[in-house]
């Protein structure tokens, strides 16, 4: 993000109010777009430079063209080490790579093996973007890495075979009704598992902490770009860790449920249909693009939910913050994504 890159001047947060849903569902919709995986690296460079000259004053007010440059910074590189997020897990490429994984997960009349194979892939995809997209203040261990990746994947296997057992077993309910369950399995092996995989991924966030920084006046952020004062961490907060991973678990949360609900609800009706059950081809393709739609609207919608750069009254953390707070007594932190 635009934060990672030198100078001393803050760029505006955005061009829309972040205190409000909405104004994040938009800058969501901004960070999450994929046409900014077009940019190639002499673009990235050429935004990286405009962002820079801002921040050291060279360049005195926002322009269309800064707005895009920021942008296309804040969707590529990490807000904590200023290197570009691998191109497959970054947010404005999450619609793209997950794709493919919940069509193959929402396949109608999966087998064991072929629901044991698409968990296994999404909890991999999973663990991979987490694990990116992470607060990095933070660093995670190798082997706490693979202990938490075999833990997510044997969550969602485990969660998804015994609902696929358990829901044939529902003597009370119709055929259609068992139907309907059935393909709402990978809902729930997804949800559950996903925001398994994110506490498991940032487990060291929230027994360590996280770096937690003072809430500037308008005063001290003047000081702060004329050079005269240089903001440090307050230290590491393992309260302000568990929000973070709490908020980012519950949005993977409220990301999959429209994905992996909408479209095998929508794909059932159309099943009965004559139109369809005349061309069983069209299921894949139709699949594919129900989950497709869903996806760029649900994205955003769920990355909204809370703010990436997060301020809290201290005295929601550990003591040792509540005398070292900063305007209003609030401190701030990258929740990640």
């Amino acid at each position: 993000m635009s934060s990672a890159l030198p100078g001393n001047r803050d760029l505006p947060a955005s061009q829309y109010d972040l205190s409000t849903y909405w104004g994040r569902v938009k800058h969501s919709a901004g960070i999450s777009d994929p046409r900014t995986l077009l940019t190639s690296p002499t673009g990235l460079d050429h935004a990286k430079k405009l962002v820079t000259l801002y921040k050291q004053g060279e360049i005195k007010e926002m322009t269309p063209e800064l707005w895009t440059a920021k942008k296309i910074v804040d969707s590529t590189l990490h807000p904590d080490t200023g290197k570009p997020v691998f191109l497959p897990f970054r947010m404005s490429c999450f619609v793209i790579s997950n794709l493919v994984v919940t069509a193959g997960m929402l396949t109608p009349g999966l087998g064991t093996a072929g629901i044991l194979g698409w968990q296994i892939t999404n909890q991999s995809l999973n663990v991979a973007i987490n694990n990116a997209n992470a607060n990095k203040s933070t660093a995670l261990s190798t082997s706490t890495l693979i202990q938490s990746y075999f833990m997510a994947v044997g969550a969602s296997c485990t969660v998804a075979l015994g609902l696929n057992a358990l829901v044939p077993r529902l003597k009370r309910l119709s055929p259609a009704a068992k139907i309907t369950l059935g393909r709402l399995v990978p809902f729930a092996a997804v949800a559950s598992a996903g925001a398994l995989n994110v506490f498991l991924m940032r487990g060291e966030e929230i027994r360590q902490g996280i770096d937690v920084f003072p809430v500037l006046s308008e005063e001290e952020k003047r000081k702060v770009e004329d050079g005269s004062l240089e903001i440090k961490s307050l230290g590491k907060s393992k309260s302000a860790a568990k929000l973070a991973v709490g908020e980012t678990a519950l949005s993977r949360v409220l990301n999959a449920t429209p994905i992996m609900v909408l479209p095998p609800l929508v794909l059932v009706r159309l099943q009965r249909t004559n139109w369809l059950k005349q061309r069983p081809r069209m299921v894949m393709p139709l699949n594919v693009g129900l989950i497709f739609a869903t996806s760029i609207f649900a994205l955003p919608l769920a990355l909204g939910a809370f703010p990436q750069r997060q301020a809290v009254s201290a005295k929601t953390l550990e003591p040792e913050f509540w005398e070292r707070a900063g305007k209003d007594g609030m401190v701030e932190f990258n929740r990640g994504i």
